[in-house]
Order: structure tokens, then sequence, then C-alpha cells
């Protein structure tokens, strides 16, 4: 008898989401749903046109199941789904929540939820708001955007570190099952690079010394990576020194074990024959949202209540609040004006 296939909600289908449904599709161990947004029309008439690393040219494809909202399981009578892989960007400042967007798909003690986000403590109001149900991690390095709605650009392979967010209410070997039952049904050929990690934690602080550097000074001074590094002065006063402090900062949360030529590394890793721009700095561009709190405001948080000095994140921090307020006032999130008590009225 052929085993269920595992009903999986993709939440997020840009250029992560995309690649993700058509890596679960060529599986064939998953019914796959993918939610979609700004590119609903598009795929729904023509589907995606896809430029892959991995798999080649892909013309037309189409996700078998396509939605613009996140289904209601209780009020549409929907058999519960196995996994919601959430692949939104993690914008803890502007509503609403990831708990709110999926929460009417979730099914208590049944839905296992696996972020592929960004950041730090991002599972920590998902585990809050769905005690009974598993909440994994996926640190992702795949490379994949989407310009125009409807076009994916990969250019980086699906690579994974996957693992139970420490910190569940459920108990740990339920989360561990859940977390490696999810490997064997994205990746049953074993053709894609997908780790169980028991330890993801490390790999979010170790993929943050890069993006809350390299991410953010992006965004401020709108430059790509190549640019950056030919700049003693933006590696030698900006780049490193954020670096150095998150490190500090995961080791004074306990999180230890980084080599010492870690940052020198890092600094090297992106390609100089590309005008490569971080995912941050192009959302800068476009004027749209970028993933600050998640990505510079907790290890800075974190850091504070330890008492590690991040001067250097602190300033940039400061320097993307300001830019994301000027979307925010924009979008009529921000009311200008000068409020009771204000100290600076």
């Amino acid at each position: 008898m052929a085993q269920e296939k595992a009903r999986v909600l993709i939440v997020g289908t840009g250029g992560i989401g995309a690649m993700s449904v058509y890596a679960l599709d060529q599986g064939g161990k998953t019914e796959a749903t993918a939610v979609l947004r700004s590119n609903y029309d598009v795929v729904a008439k023509s589907g995606f046109e896809i430029d892959s690393i991995q798999y080649g040219r892909i013309s037309g494809y189409r996700p078998a199941n396509i939605r613009k909202t996140v289904p209601d399981v209780a009020k549409e009578g929907l058999r519960p789904f196995d996994f919601i892989l959430v692949t939104t960007k993690n914008l803890l400042d502007i509503p609403p929540s990831v708990a709110d967007i999926i929460a009417p798909a979730v099914t208590p003690s049944k839905t296992a939820i696996i972020l592929s986000q960004n950041g730090l403590n991002i599972e920590v109001p998902v585990i809050q708001r769905f005690p009974s149900n598993p909440v994994i991690s996926s640190v992702t390095y795949l490379g994949a955007t989407q310009k125009p709605p409807g076009y994916i650009l990969h250019d980086d392979p699906d690579i994974q570190k996957i693992g139970p967010f420490p910190g569940q209410k459920v108990p740990i070997q339920e989360a561990e099952e859940a977390a490696r039952r999810y490997i064997a049904v994205y990746d049953p050929l074993k053709r894609l690079e997908l780790t169980y990690d028991p330890d993801v934690l490390k790999a979010r602080w170790r993929k943050l010394i890069y993006n809350a550097s390299y991410n953010s000074v992006a965004s401020v001074l709108l430059m790509d990576t190549p640019r950056m590094r030919m700049s003693k002065h933006i590696i030698d006063d900006l780049i490193r020194p954020i670096m150095l402090e998150v490190i500090a900062a995961a080791e004074a949360c306990g999180v230890t074990g980084f080599p010492p030529d870690l940052p020198e590394t890092v600094i090297r890793g992106d390609p100089t024959d590309t005008g490569f721009k971080p995912s941050m700095c192009q959302d800068a561009e476009r004027g749209s949202f970028m993933e600050i709190e998640s990505i510079v405001g907790e290890p800075l948080r974190e850091g504070k209540k330890r008492g590690v000095p991040m001067p250097t994140l602190r300033t940039i921090y400061g320097l993307l609040k300001g830019l994301q307020l000027k979307v925010k006032e924009r979008e009529g999130l921000w009311e200008t004006g000068f409020g009771e008590g204000h100290p600076y009225n």
C-alpha cells in the first residue's frame, strides 16, 4: 500500500518559496499547496519561469495547488496540513505577525511549522501561539530572487540546516522526528544538501555574522558586496567590527566554538565578479520593509542583556530604523507628530 503523501502548505511563494514548492513537487512525496500574493495572477495564467542552477530552465511551472490566501482548515473542512513552510520575510515590527498569518491553517498537535526565515528569536512568538505544535528551523542558503513577478532566478544551490528550535513546549523527540520527516519528504531522492542539525541555534548565529554585517551596511550604503570589499574603510570600520560584535554576543549567550578566522572567511565569501546586493539592500532600493528587527535588533538586544558592547551594530541599527520609519510613514503605519511627554518636543 502506497504511503499517503504529506500535506505541505507553503506560505510566501517568492524566490525561496517557489524553489521550495518545486523541490517538493519533484520529490513526489508531498501534496503541496502554495500561497501566492502579488504573483498569483501571473502564475495562475502562465506558471513560473525559472532559471535554476540546479534544475536548468523551466517554463510554465505551475504548482498543482495555488491560493491567494492562507486556507482556514476548520472553516473549509480541509484535511489538516502535516507541515506549514513559512518563507515570507520576517518583519517583526510590521503587522500581521507570522503567527497571525498561519493561524487558520494550523491544526493543534498535528501540524509542524517550519520557519525558513532569517534572524534570531523568530520562533518565540510561534511557540507561544502554538504550544502543541513542533516548530522547526530551516537555516536556508538557497539563493533565489523573483523579478519580475513569476520569474525566478535561482543562482545558489538548495542548502539547508534543519532541526528543532530550542525551548519547545512539545517533547524534544516529537520535534526531532518532525524535522527528520520533513527532510525525508522534501528531498527523498537525496539530490539536495539538506542536513539535520541538532544545534540550529548556532547555525542561526553563524548566518547572522554575514546578515547583520553585509546585509545591514549594504542597505544603508545601497552598495553591492564587491564594491564594499574594494573599500578597506568599509570592511575595517564597519563589516569586521559588526561581525566581531555578533560573535561576542553569541558567545555571551552560550553559543561557542566559532573558528578564530571565521570573520575573514565570511568577509571573502561572496564572488567578486558580480554586482551582488544582499536581499535587505534590494528591499531598501525598492523602498520595501526590511528585516531589521530579526537580523539586527535581536542580536543587539541579546548582547545588551549580557553587557556586550556592540557600538557599530547599534549605530547601523539606528540608521536602519530611520530608513524603516520613512517606509512606515509612506504606508500609513507611522503618524508623524510629537505625542504628550515626548522628550524632544
